[in-house]
């Protein structure tokens, strides 16, 4: 499947940030782009390689986070046969199938400092050594990098090689996260709420209520762009009438009453001493239940009429505080026949 790689967005910071990867992309120099997780920073990789000369020529992504440290300089910079265990035949690594391309580099700031130094002769010289090889290969390649870390603190902190840093470093593009990118929630929540009504064939895409867009709007969205995608496509695909403006949201999917708790320590186990007791449930008043159903349908309306009350009827605080989502509240509050205040 083709991946999407349109920008959506109005926005000032946003469209500063897409313009500036739009001007140097030209220029065959390094840029590290900087930015929260699901801000876009591939997207902007992408750009920068299919606006510049090289566009061409391949487009090699590699995150760096995604291997384990042992492997990480053998699937950079290759390797030769029998360089050690496992090795059963020669490999090129990343850089030499970037050549001519460019290489973009996710999680940056996961590298060890063994692989940063060998990326640092990569960028000065043009030359990879493969594991296990006596001579280096010539390679062309641009370099685009990304992170969501604080590189010069972490360079600061002997993290992070600061001439590596200085290097790769020509551009620096940062990303505004979603909270900042004024007006853009909307547009975002319109254009993959209109995408995911087409894929389930609905005839038209009815939007959402007032009350859902001020949701949106207000929400601290701390995964970004991707979170709000899968928010958007979560309440259109749970929605039973395309005929009528959704009204019903949920941004934590795992939020639940019945999701498992945390294990508890054995009782036996090393830490138990440490181990917050929990009181026993307090028995008192229940010897008189003779109709255990209705006895729980009162505990609950009970707690949850209490916790309206601490709450001050704000339901949005209130599921928060009792674990439950916005609409669980409500079925919970109809169901016990409570008012909204």
């Amino acid at each position: 499947m083709e991946k999407n790689t349109q920008f959506v967005g109005q926005s000032l910071a946003f469209l500063d940030a897409v313009e500036l990867a739009g001007r140097a992309a030209e220029l065959n120099r390094p840029v590290l782009v900087i930015g929260e997780r699901g801000t876009g920073k591939e997207l902007i990789a992408e750009r920068l390689h299919h606006l510049s000369p090289r566009w061409g020529e391949p487009l090699i992504v590699m995150n760096c986070a995604a291997l384990p440290e042992t492997l990480i300089e053998a699937e950079l910079f290759g390797h030769e046969q029998g360089a050690f265990t496992g090795a059963t035949r020669a490999r090129p690594g990343r850089f030499e199938e970037a050549d001519g391309g460019t290489l973009f580099l996710d999680e940056l700031g996961t590298l060890s400092m063994a692989a940063q130094e060998r990326l640092l002769r990569v960028v000065e010289y043009g030359e990879v050594t493969r594991i296990g090889a006596s001579k280096p290969v010539r390679v062309d390649v641009r370099i685009v990098a990304a992170t969501n870390e604080d590189l010069p603190a972490a360079a600061d902190a002997g993290r992070f090689r600061p001439d590596l840093l200085d290097r790769l470093s020509f551009e620096v593009i940062t990303l505004p996260p979603l909270r900042a990118r004024e007006g853009d929630i909307g547009v975002l929540a319109d254009h993959f709420g209109r995408r995911m009504a087409a894929e389930l064939n609905w005839p038209q895409w009815p939007g959402f209520s007032a009350a859902c867009a001020a949701e949106l709007e207000g929400h601290g969205w701390p995964g970004n762009v991707r979170e709000l995608r899968n928010v958007v496509e979560r309440a259109v695909y749970r929605w039973p009438e395309p005929g009528r403006p959704i009204s019903a949201i949920v941004f934590d999917p795992f939020a639940s009453p019945w999701k498992p708790r945390p294990m508890m320590p054995s009782a036996t186990g090393p830490s138990a001493d440490a181990a917050t007791p929990v009181a026993a449930p307090a028995m008192n008043g229940h010897g008189d239940v003779t109709d255990l159903k209705s006895a729980v349908d009162a505990h609950e309306a009970a707690i949850v009429r209490a916790a309206l009350e601490r709450f001050r009827y704000n339901q949005r605080a209130t599921a928060k505080g009792l674990g439950l989502t916005y609409d669980q509240l409500r079925h919970c509050m109809k169901k016990h026949g409570l008012s909204a205040g």
